[in-house]
């Protein structure tokens, strides 16, 4: 598999975008379009599952950092969950754990939304 497959879907109020496959130069504007017409519909409590994503180059780093400001301002944010551990270096060297939290469990993130605003922290892996 070179391709990506993402797969979006509502869990208690959140939206789920699956990752599956290789994120990188050619595939990045399949994953930006599934993104922009969740933002576009106003669905900017994210997060983003990356148990099936095997490869991330530099340009899905950038889908990343090309939303994020936009979904904050919008009250928004976007989580990440189940990273693989090639994935999660990438992450890491990069400093994403500054600047997203990232969750071993998908459920972990979404509840993260349903918990009060003060219980909340930033850069924390769970």
């Amino acid at each position: 598999m070179t391709g990506l497959e993402v797969h979006s879907m509502e869990k208690n109020g959140v939206a789920v975008v699956h990752l599956r496959g290789y994120l990188d130069a050619h595939t990045a504007p399949d994953f930006e379009k599934v993104l922009r017409d969740l933002i576009d519909s106003d669905r900017v409590r994210l997060v983003v599952n990356l148990c099936d994503l095997h490869y991330i180059a530099s340009a899905g780093v950038g889908v990343f950092m090309g939303f994020i400001e936009e979904v904050r301002n919008r009250g928004g944010d976007i989580k990440l969950a189940e990273p693989t551990d090639k994935v999660y270096r990438v992450f890491d060297l990069l400093g994403f754990h500054l600047l997203y939290e990232i969750f071993k469990h998908e459920d972990e993130a979404v509840g993260k939304y349903l918990r009060p605003p003060a219980a909340r922290k930033r850069g924390k892996k769970s």
